[in-house]
C-alpha cells in the first residue's frame, strides 16, 4: 500500500492518476467482461459479476475487517459515513460473534484481581 501512496498527496485519489476516478469497465468489451469470460472457460458455474457487485462486496468486506468508515466513505465518494454504512455495509453473522467475544473479554479483564466475581 505504501507504494501506491508514495507519489500521492493526501487529497489525491489512491488509484489511477490521483486526480480522476478510474473508468467503470465497459459492459460490452471491457477488462471485466474479458476476465469473466476467462473464468467461465475454467468453471462453467462461475457467477455473473457486475462492477456494482464488486463495489458492494469491497465495501462490505472492508467494514467487516474494521476499516475506518470515514476513509471508506471517501473512497466510495459518499456524502456521509452513515450513507456508506446504510447502503453498502452488510452485517456478517460472524460480526455478531465478534461482539459477544469482545464483550466477554472486556468483562473478564475488568474482573481480574477482584474477589468474588
Amino acid at each position: 500500500m505504501a507504494l501506491l501512496c508514495a507519489d500521492k498527496t493526501p487529497d489525491q485519489i489512491l488509484f489511477g492518476n490521483g486526480l480522476s476516478h478510474q473508468r467503470t469497465p465497459s459492459t460490452r468489451d471491457g477488462w471485466l467482461l474479458y476476465a469473466l469470460k476467462r473464468a467461465r472457460e475454467i468453471d462453467l458455474t462461475f457467477p455473473r459479476v457486475t462492477p456494482h457487485a464488486l463495489r458492494h462486496t469491497t465495501a462490505s468486506l472492508a467494514v467487516s475487517a474494521g476499516t475506518n468508515v470515514k476513509a471508506l466513505q471517501r473512497m466510495l465518494d459518499h456524502a456521509s459515513a452513515a450513507m456508506t454504512l446504510d447502503v453498502y455495509a452488510d452485517l456478517f453473522d460472524d460480526d455478531l460473534d465478534s461482539v459477544a467475544v469482545a464483550r466477554d473479554q472486556a468483562r473478564m479483564i475488568s474482573s481480574v484481581g477482584k474477589r468474588g466475581t
